[in-house]
């Protein structure tokens, strides 16, 4: 009896968790639009208010001058534009590359700190009340700018979170396949989340806030972006979702390398959950606790370990029935899991060997977050998680 109890609470956490959340919000979001008019903002070409680019960065020395440009060639007035770069422990020649750009303010100290103390410094220096985030070493499309202010026109909105996007190649490895198609995957989730109530966080590679808004954050915060947008959603503010607003990366040059993003990112998650804790009283926050109870604290906290926890109770059931025929239920979710991990594993070896197989690659890439998360999990548990990027390797 508790096996199968087990089974089913890990089998409905799983497909909640990666279907059931999107489909419920996908009827949601069509209910609310047969009542209720749609609340996206048309563009308003007189709304152009100042603004601040803010470019925190740490031995990006190779991206700067590609990043220069993009910022210089954005669709805004370029006098309303405030650009402001924090290099905080660069000792690459960052900053002296930086100080030659006449138009650029550029603050830096020679002591590393990590990212949300640069942040929180450098914002004393911003003068515009729209800031955008973006990092350093990413592409911003054209309108990005423009797609942001825009939604600010509206009151309630007390950040922006835009869209990041990897540049796909066809001869992409694992990480690029399965990290293309889960960001492909989570821009639509944030879309309709948007469409129903408010975004559930943004991503650092580009958001904004009202320079009003911002409060000093903690300065060994792992996810200074989700801290940030969802702290001041916490305050009753909306996130907005701009999707024509979005940063181009390319993806981590192979899983190992995502391996290390994503372990990060796991201890992040879980540190983020203890310090938004009030976010999950739907009391205070209302549809947003569910929101982001459905859409990030099952994600980061609780599917990771139900996947892998299902095999083992899966497999004690299937054992304990003596039942391996494809009639009983728990056998055939048995071998569809084996199937998954098998397929996974195929795509481990074909990784390895440089061979180029899509099909395989993304239930390899998943089964590899999930693991990171495990990772991540433990090592914030074990307070061995750094406040300091260990920078990932990028395909070229």
């Amino acid at each position: 009896m508790i096996l199968s109890i087990l089974f089913w609470l890990f089998l409905f956490i799983l497909v909640y968790t990666y279907v059931g959340y999107a489909l419920v919000l996908w009827f949601f979001v069509g209910l609310k639009k047969l009542f209720k008019k749609n609340e996206l903002f048309a563009a308003n070409g007189d709304f152009e208010p100042e603004v601040c680019l803010f470019v925190t960065a740490f031995n990006e020395k190779d991206y700067i001058d590609k990043k220069v440009e993009n910022a210089f060639s954005l669709d805004y007035p370029k006098e309303k534009i405030q650009y402001v770069w924090v290099t905080d422990g660069s000792d690459d020649g960052s900053p002296e590359l930086l100080k030659k750009v006449e138009e650029l303010e550029v603050y830096h100290q020679p002591e590393r700190r990590g990212k949300m103390h640069a942040m929180n410094r450098g914002m004393k220096f911003v003068k515009s009340p729209i800031v955008i985030f973006s990092d350093s070493n990413t592409i911003l499309g054209k309108q990005s700018i423009r797609e942001i202010v825009n939604c600010f026109s509206n009151p309630v909105v007390g950040c922006v979170a835009g869209e990041k996007r990897i540049v796909q190649k066809d001869e992409e490895a694992a990480a690029g396949a399965g990290e293309g198609l889960y960001w492909k995957m989570e821009s639509w989730i944030k879309r309709k989340d948007w469409e129903l109530n408010s975004a559930v966080g943004a991503v650092g590679e580009l958001f904004a806030v009202r320079t009003e808004l911002f409060e000093d954050v903690e300065t060994d915060t792992l996810l200074d972006d989700f801290i940030i947008s969802l702290r001041i959603a916490q305050r009753g503010y909306k996130i907005a979702y701009a999707p024509n607003a979005y940063a181009e990366e390319t993806a981590s040059l192979n899983v190992k390398e995502e391996l290390k993003r994503k372990v990060r990112i796991a201890a992040g998650g879980i540190q983020t959950i203890v310090r938004l804790k009030g976010l999950l009283n739907p009391f205070k926050s209302g549809i947003l606790s569910w929101q982001y109870f459905s859409h990030k604290v099952l994600r980061w906290a609780f599917a990771p370990p139900a996947l892998f926890l299902l095999f083992i109770i899966n497999l004690l059931l299937v054992v304990n029935t003596n039942n391996w025929s494809t009639s009983n239920f728990y056998a055939l979710v048995l071998y569809l899991q084996v199937l998954c991990y098998t397929t996974a594993a195929f795509g481990w070896y074909f990784e390895n060997k440089k061979v180029r197989m899509k099909a395989l690659f993304v239930p390899y890439y998943f089964v590899m977050i999930n693991y990171a998360s495990i990772l991540g999990i433990i090592r914030y548990v074990k307070g061995r998680q750094s406040v300091n990027w260990e920078k990932s390797k990028r395909a070229g």
